[in-house]
């Protein structure tokens, strides 16, 4: 927790006690529905807040901002960015119910109003975002054609509407077909070794008419 407050000094007191409150509602819900490892919950505030906070290193959303997280999992990049960014819309979805359960009960806790999360696949998204997030849920080329028609073509931020995906290790294969691509390594801004190898990787898309 000190280094959240380390890395974001101007949080408000609201922010403060939301992030604060992360530990305990994730070790309640935990208990009751497992969907981080024993080890990671000792870790949350390393592992899965400050990580997904990364993406708020590389871009600060603008308010009336629109962002979905695919396969979110316990909740993580979407949560703690909500936290970050009240006024920005966030869209959570993961194919496995219990997780949205858990997602849908932490958001209540923290009171955050911001948060949407259902049970859905990417590709039956009907919907429009500034940006897709999502933390190493499948290779980029799978994850692309899930959401390659979910980006809006109205640009509000200098950089370009498009994926944030954070993700880890040698990327070089595995992006060599996207070369608009861009890797921000997150060893320059968190001093932790866990982040020796994580990354954020950008990809612009270009906007797509969907097909209803």
């Amino acid at each position: 927790m000190e280094e959240i407050l380390k890395q974001f000094p101007d949080l408000s007191d609201n922010q403060i006690l939301q992030f604060q409150k992360l530990q305990s509602l994730y070790e309640d819900w935990n208990a009751k529905i497992n969907v981080i490892s024993r080890k990671d919950i000792d870790e949350l505030y390393t592992r899965h807040v400050l990580h997904s906070l990364g993406i708020a290193k590389i871009i600060e959303f603008r308010p009336g901002s629109r962002i979905m997280d695919v396969g979110t999992g316990g909740g993580f990049p979407g949560i703690p960015l909500a936290i970050l960014f009240p006024e920005v819309d966030f869209y959570l979805i993961d194919v496995i119910a219990k997780k949205i359960k858990v997602v849908n009960e932490v958001a209540a806790g923290l009171g955050l109003k911001n948060v949407k999360a259902e049970q859905k696949r990417a590709e039956l998204v009907k919907q429009e975002f500034d940006f897709i997030v999502s933390r190493a849920v499948t290779n980029m080329p799978d994850f692309v054609s899930w959401v390659d028609d979910k980006v809006s073509k109205k640009q509000n931020h200098e950089l370009a509407n498009g994926i944030l995906y954070l993700k880890g290790g040698d990327l070089t294969e595995e992006l060599a077909a996207f070369p608009k691509a861009t890797e921000y390594n997150l060893s320059d801004f968190f001093t932790d070794e866990f982040f020796e190898t994580k990354k954020v990787v950008h990809l612009p898309l270009k906007y797509k008419k969907q097909v209803n």
